[in-house]
């Protein structure tokens, strides 16, 4: 039987990590965890924000948010994010989405 709950959950996840406010955040996490004044320089946005926009994400133990000494670090759990990226049915054509996308802003 469907657990219909966690089958919205999943949803709103991929929705979430998806996402532009969400899925530019994780693109800086391809080569590993960030700190949080790097990432503030680079998209331009406040700690309050990334913590707001990836809070969903943060509660659901996809990315982490450390503290080392007077830096907040961010990691992205990558086999996580790997393995519910795989087990959706869209998979495929959120990533053909995401690779068009990029080739058509770079």
């Amino acid at each position: 039987m469907v657990n219909l709950n966690q089958d919205f959950e999943k949803r709103k996840i991929i929705e979430t990590l998806v996402g532009p406010n969400v899925s530019m955040i994780l693109a800086e996490f391809e080569k590993g965890e960030k700190d949080s004044a790097y990432l503030q320089e680079k998209l331009g946005i406040s700690l309050d924000e990334i913590k707001e926009r990836l809070s969903y994400v943060i509660a659901h133990g996809f990315v982490t948010m450390n503290q080392n000494g007077d830096k907040i670090i961010f990691r992205a759990d990558m086999d996580k994010l790997n393995r519910i990226m795989e087990s959706d049915e869209n998979f495929t054509s959120v990533v053909d989405g995401l690779t068009e996308l990029d080739q058509y802003l770079n």
